[in-house]
């Protein structure tokens, strides 16, 4: 029984939420301002979406290991999730600017445009992460939308780095996931130069 649950979509779903739950409940008991979950809000969405990313070469590098696999079949989940956390921080973000015309004095600012592109791609990929969608668009189509998360980790970096202008950080979340998508793309080219070779 607890076996279950702990595969269920629901527990999943749950352990996705928590940090969020834990944000509102700040911000509903006055502990914290929109202002101050702008910084948790948005590194939960960065740090989900690379969590996303990494599970396809985690897998590819490390087929054997199980709980790689139990990631890569709630990759999706957790991709929703980073959209969700990158939602809310766009909302705290209106609500701290307060106005149309405070948002609109600053969106050309490099470290805030970047940062809405970023939730602009984010949209469709979130909007269509479900298997309605994959059956209306195809399985390659499908794929290759949600292959904008890319462009979406680079602009997301860019809003990150001239927002704070701190690159130590930004190491520490996206490096290893560079490191591992091109060990990914190594190992899945090895195959073929090993053919030509031969």
């Amino acid at each position: 029984m607890i076996l279950k649950i702990l595969r269920s979509p629901y527990f999943t779903w749950f352990l996705l939420a928590i940090p969020s739950f834990m944000m509102m409940r700040g911000y509903f008991s006055g502990q914290v301002d929109a202002h101050g979950l702008l910084h948790p809000s948005g590194e939960f969405s960065a740090r989900a979406m690379i969590l996303a990313l990494i599970c396809s070469p985690l897998t590819i590098l490390w087929p054997k290991v199980k709980i790689f696999r139990s990631l890569m079949k709630r990759r999706r989940y957790i991709g929703v999730a980073a959209f969700g956390y990158a939602l809310l921080h766009t909302l705290l973000y209106l609500i701290d600017k307060g106005s149309f015309s405070s948002v609109m004095a600053e969106l050309l600012e490099l470290s805030i445009w970047t940062g809405w592109v970023a939730f602009l791609i984010f949209i469709p990929l979130g909007i269509t992460s479900n298997n309605l969608s994959v059956k209306s668009l195809g399985a390659r189509r499908w794929k290759n939308l949600q292959r904008l998360v890319y462009l979406a980790a680079v602009f997301t970096v860019m809003h990150w780095l001239f927002l704070e202008y701190e690159i130590g950080p930004i190491m520490v979340h996206f490096v290893p996931l560079a490191v591992l998508e091109i060990a990914r793309i190594w190992k899945q080219q090895s195959p073929s130069k090993n053919t030509v070779a031969a």
